[in-house]
Parts: structure tokens; C-alpha cells; sequence
């Protein structure tokens, strides 16, 4: 009989990162980065648990299919712990090199710890089944003849945030499979050197790393933790996208005339793009309004902008005013989220199509506020990690009122013909190497 599965091992960690996710509705991203640090795997180790518990979230509804036609059952027959062994092991036997035997034996062993032996042989019997054909005899088996559904299948993504991908490519088959297949990818972590603080290229030599494709301040970050590096820890610099580091450089790029120094970040939580905006205005007299309505968020904001000329406040945004209007104003608006999806592994999973209806109408009210708050003749961005037309161009154009919309494309570095038609932008995973971000610059008449 296997021996128990100890807590340091790799397979259990992955383990409690999905039990977390599907007991908790916990962020794999913040619960394994600390179960790492607790138990001190060596590096390769640390690296197997990553990819077991990251992969297998990323491709839940790929490998849920594949399971439930093993299992001859529905998944709701399943116990959820059990479940969550189920899609360790079909991840191992389908997506890594690790010998069959020894990832169904792994998770036999790993099921008896979590769960009890009552469940040994109904995971060995699964995932056996599992085993007799590869991932491609898999999605062959399972094709419906939609094409949408099956490349939702074919690269675990739910049909309907299939289709809003979709929809937002224009309908090119070619694009849409590049864009889904670049979620699957592990992104690089990007950080943002601060200006005034340390310059881009000198960051890069210290982490052996390499300048941005697009922002003045991205560097990329081989290997190791933000956490180590000295700049990150010092405030200098901080981990954000490249692609938001470029909606918020857009913003205090944009031409303007007038008075420049009063900044607003309507919807600042978590900080990063406050501590870009709070940087920039610290090395031209400005001073940035920073508003989150969650008080946690709010004091991360602080947390992140600390020492910058940078006051926030913990308000609704569509509710806040101010004495004097502003001469530049992020609306950088919540949302679905789909387009970080490739660094979210889980987060695909959790929404539905009704939360864009939701989330529309508070945008439609964010941009609306921001219009209010700034002045005539001053300059609004309106961004989303999202590239869903609903939550983008349609609220633009919903809400932009009087205002007249500026080419984003124009007050961005590098190759203007890689940006789209304008005036509005949208960065893809898989064309750009950012985030899927949304940009539109509005300038009040």
C-alpha cells in the first residue's frame, strides 16, 4: 500500500491551492505563493507544484469533460475533494511527462490522505480510463461539432466567454485560437520602474532581466520572486502588466492644454497604476487623488504609493466630488477581468455572462463621474483588463456625451500599425504580450 502523501509534498500543495479555490472561493495566486513560502520546497519542487495546481485551474472545464466521461457519472455525483484529486491526476496523465503508473499511484495515495480509502479504488478506476488515450483521442471523443463550444473545449475556456472573444477579434477564426491558446501561456512578471526612482534600464541589469516591448517603464523578470528584488521592496519599483503600465503612461502622455497638476484615479485599489500615476507627478509638481471605495483596497493604495505626492480616499467613485475639477482623470473601471486571464488561473471558472450586465452599468456610471470631475478642456482614460465590446466600446459610446475621443495610439511608444484602427486600442496576450487591455483617451469639450 502507497504511504500517505506528507503536507511538503508537491502534489499536495497543489492539492490545498484547488481545495482552497473550491471550498473558499480563495485566489490560487495569493494561496500557493505562501504555502511555498511556509514549507521551503526546493526549486524544482516549487516549480511541480505550481504547474499541478496552475494548470489544473486553468484547464478545469477541459478536464472536468474528460473526467465525467471516465467516470460515467455526473460531476455532481463527486465528492468536491475527490474531484479535486480527479483533476490533478488527469492533468499529470494528459499534460506532463510524469509516467502514468506513477501519477495514478500518486493520486490514489494522495486521495487516500484527504479524503480515506473508501475513495482508492474509484480514483484508480477513473483515472486508469483517463490514461488509455491521450489529450487529442480526448477532445476527439468529446466533439459536439460547434465550433465555438469545441474550441472552448480545446482550449478550456467556457463557450461563452469564447463567443465575446470573438466578437471583439472581428470574427477571424485565426486570431480567436491565438488569443485563447496565449491564455494557456505563462506570462513573464513584468515590473515598473519607477521614474524618478530608477530607470528601466537599470533595473533590468539588476534582475537580469530585459526592457519592455511597449512601456518606457516595463522591464521583464526572468525568473526568481518580485519580493527579493531590492527595488520592489525599496518602493522604487513595483510588479504591474505592461499593458496597464501603458494606460496609465497614455493618460499623463496625453496632450493637454492648461493647468496640469491635479490627477484623479477613480477606481484605485489595488495601487498599481496609482503608484505609476503618484511617480510621474512627483517629477512634474502634480498631485494625484487617489479614490477606492473598499476600505482593504484602499489601504493597499496607501501601502503602494507611499512617499508620493499621492492622497487617498476611500469613496464610491460615482459618488465623489471634489472642490476644484481635475486636468486628468483614470477611470480604470472594474470588470470581468477576462483579459488577465492567463495570469488568473481559476478565474475563467467564476464568471458568468450576467456579470457583465452588472459590471456595464457601474462602468457606464464610473465614466460618467469621471466626465463630471474633469475640467473642460482636460483629458479622461477610460481602461479595462477586459476585452469584452459591452464593458469597452459600447460604454465609450454610451457615456463619451460631448466629449471628443483622441487616438490613444498616438500618445503610445513603438509600432503604431501593431495598435489597430484607433482612436480606441486593445493589447492581446498573443499580439503584444500584455494583458488584453482596453484604452480610450476622451478630452471634455
Amino acid at each position: 500500500m502507497s504511504q500517505p502523501v506528507t503536507d511538503d509534498n508537491p502534489r499536495m500543495i497543489a492539492y490545498r491551492t484547488l481545495a482552497a479555490v473550491t471550498e473558499d472561493d480563495a485566489y490560487a495566486n495569493l494561496v500557493l505563493p505562501r504555502m511555498l513560502d511556509h514549507h521551503r520546497l526546493p526549486h524544482r519542487d516549487a516549480a511541480f507544484a505550481t504547474e499541478l495546481a496552475y494548470g489544473s485551474l486553468r484547464l478545469r472545464g477541459t478536464l472536468d469533460a474528460i473526467i465525467s466521461k471516465a467516470a460515467r457519472r455526473d460531476l455532481t455525483a463527486i465528492e468536491p475533494a475527490v474531484l479535486d484529486v480527479l483533476r490533478l491526476g488527469a492533468y499529470q496523465l494528459l499534460r506532463t511527462r510524469v509516467a502514468h503508473h506513477a501519477a495514478v499511484d500518486t493520486s490514489v495515495s494522495l486521495a487516500r490522505t484527504v479524503v480515506g480509502h473508501r475513495v482508492a479504488g474509484f480514483v484508480n478506476a477513473v483515472l486508469r480510463k483517463v490514461a488509455q488515450r491521450d489529450a487529442g483521442a480526448w477532445l476527439d471523443m468529446l466533439v459536439t461539432g460547434d465550433d465555438i463550444a469545441d474550441l472552448g473545449l480545446e482550449f478550456a475556456h467556457p463557450t461563452w466567454v469564447v463567443e465575446r472573444f470573438d466578437e471583439a477579434l472581428g470574427g477571424d477564426e485565426s486570431e480567436l485560437i491565438a488569443a485563447l491558446g496565449a491564455d494557456n501561456d505563462a506570462p513573464a512578471v513584468h515590473l515598473c520602474a519607477r521614474p524618478g526612482r530608477i530607470e528601466a534600464s537599470e533595473l533590468a541589469a539588476r534582475v537580469d532581466g530585459h526592457r519592455g516591448d511597449w512601456s518606457p517603464y516595463a522591464v521583464y523578470m526572468p525568473h526568481g520572486s518580485p519580493g527579493d528584488v531590492d527595488a520592489v521592496r525599496s518602493g522604487a519599483a513595483h510588479v504591474q502588466d505592461e499593458g496597464s503600465q501603458l494606460m496609465a503612461a497614455a493618460l499623463v502622455d496625453a496632450p493637454l492644454d492648461g493647468s496640469d497638476t491635479r490627477w484623479l484615479d477613480l477606481c484605485a485599489g489595488p495601487g498599481g497604476k496609482a503608484g505609476l500615476l503618484g511617480a510621474v507627478a512627483a517629477t512634474r509638481g502634480a498631485h494625484v487623488t487617489a479614490v477606492e471605495v473598499s476600505r482593504h483596497r484602499a489601504d493597499l493604495v496607501t501601502g503602494a504609493t507611499r512617499g508620493l505626492p499621492v492622497e487617498v480616499v476611500c469613496a464610491d467613485g460615482r459618488e465623489f466630488t471634489a472642490a476644484e475639477p481635475f486636468d486628468r482623470v483614470l477611470v480604470d473601471a472594474p470588470c470581468t477581468g477576462l483579459g488577465a486571464l492567463r495570469r488568473r488561473p481559476e478565474a475563467r471558472w467564476r464568471k458568468n455572462p450576467s456579470d457583465v450586465a452588472r459590471l456595464v452599468s457601474l462602468q457606464r456610471e464610473l465614466l460618467a463621474a469621471a466626465l463630471r470631475l474633469v475640467r473642460q478642456g482636460g483629458v479622461v482614460a477610460y481602461v479595462t483588463c477586459s476585452p469584452v465590446v459591452a464593458e469597452t466600446d459600447d460604454v465609450v459610446a454610451a457615456e463619451a456625451g460631448a466629449a471628443e475621443l483622441l487616438d490613444f495610439r498616438k500618445v503610445l511608444p513603438g509600432r503604431v500599425e501593431m495598435l489597430g484602427a484607433g482612436p480606441t486600442v486593445r493589447l492581446w496576450p498573443h499580439r503584444h504580450g500584455t494583458d488584453a487591455m482596453f484604452g480610450a483617451l476622451l478630452l471634455r469639450r
